[in-house]
């Protein structure tokens, strides 16, 4: 899709909405990654203990019916803010099918035991960065980063490098979904889907 063109449209009848959001989800991934090159790009929304809101894009990693997992520094401000306060929201946008998604509900870590595998899986400059850098906090200059991360990679030259216990994944826990997609004339079509206990109940809203 070129700049200023419109996306294709992909209408959303009543009797396409599924009743399960996780395999809603799972359906438009599948569709998204036909056709753009990061559908894994999501920006997550945190808030501290004031109240303050943060957001930022990272990049979901997996997702089933548990929820929706991302990793980064404990120690990051996205991780004090969960910390602080462990609830937020997801937005997953797909401008090349107009297509949004936005998930909200808390999150928890998943297990050292699943935060070993996936680092396990990253590729070494990876590991390396996440050891290297102090995620948030102030630096120098560019040349110190790149020092830093040159001194960790000959501390683990010829060796495996393991997890830092600071660094892991989260799993955002959805209570609240809205698939939106796009209209012409800003006539979208939005549903949403709250828990309602173990199951969910879905409803057409306005746009």
């Amino acid at each position: 899709m070129k700049r200023g063109e419109q996306p294709a449209w992909f209408p959303l009848d009543d009797a396409e909405v599924m009743g399960d959001p996780f395999e809603m989800f799972s359906a438009w991934y599948d569709q998204a990654t036909e056709i753009v090159r990061e559908p894994e790009a999501i920006c997550v929304a945190t808030a501290d203990a004031s109240g303050q809101p943060a957001a930022r894009m990272v990049l979901l990693r997996n997702f089933d019916e548990r929820g929706f997992v991302f990793h980064t520094n404990y120690e990051s401000r996205k991780g004090h803010d969960i910390e602080e306060n462990p609830k937020g929201a997801i937005l997953w946008f797909i401008e090349e099918m107009g297509r949004q998604v936005r998930i909200e509900g808390s999150i928890e870590k998943i297990s050292a035991q699943e935060s070993d595998a996936y680092f396990a899986r990253r590729n070494r400059g990876h590991q390396i960065g996440a050891h290297a850098s102090a995620q948030s906090q102030p630096i120098e200059s560019r040349k110190a980063l790149e020092a830093r991360f040159l001194d960790t990679e000959a501390a683990f030259e010829g060796r495996g490098v393991p997890r830092p216990q600071y660094w892991g994944g989260y799993q955002l826990v959805p209570s609240h979904f809205e698939f939106w997609q796009q209209r012409p004339d800003r006539y979208h079509d939005r549903y949403f889907y709250e828990r309602d206990g173990t199951s969910w109940r879905v409803q057409r809203h306005q746009p």
